[in-house]
């Protein structure tokens, strides 16, 4: 997947968090065919079941539904969703609960641009 050309889906209840995130991604690589922005995990499951994004950026702790029971869902919808947990929230537990349901990766807030742009290039540099 080039990451110029892919469809992004960023889900945080944060404004501001999706905000630095979009920011951030136009900055290094240039505006993605399209950007989708959901502020629960209910909408970021119904967004990502209608637009199947290339890669989807989660929080953990959103209303509605968690980040984790959203992971859950759009990997049973999609095993092969590209998900990648950008949260403050950082205990053991729901990091592992995170992966194990399908997270690829971990970033923790604020977000640090060189650790996004490690992740993203060595998971997506080359496809």
């Amino acid at each position: 997947m080039r990451l110029d050309n892919a469809k992004i889906l960023i889900s945080d209840d944060s404004i501001l968090a999706r905000k630095q995130l979009k920011d951030f991604y136009f900055q290094k690589y240039g505006t993605p065919n399209l950007f989708f922005e959901a502020s629960n995990g209910q909408d970021a499951i119904d967004i990502y079941k209608k637009e199947k994004p290339d890669l989807s950026f989660l929080d953990i702790v959103m209303p509605v539904k968690d980040g984790n029971a959203a992971i859950r869902e759009i990997i049973d919808f999609d095993k092969d969703a590209e998900i990648i947990i950008v949260s403050s929230v950082g205990t053991q537990s729901q990091l592992r609960s995170a992966i194990e349901a399908g997270a690829k990766d971990f970033i923790q807030k604020p977000l640090n641009p060189e650790q996004l742009h490690s992740i993203l290039t060595s998971r997506f540099e080359g496809r």
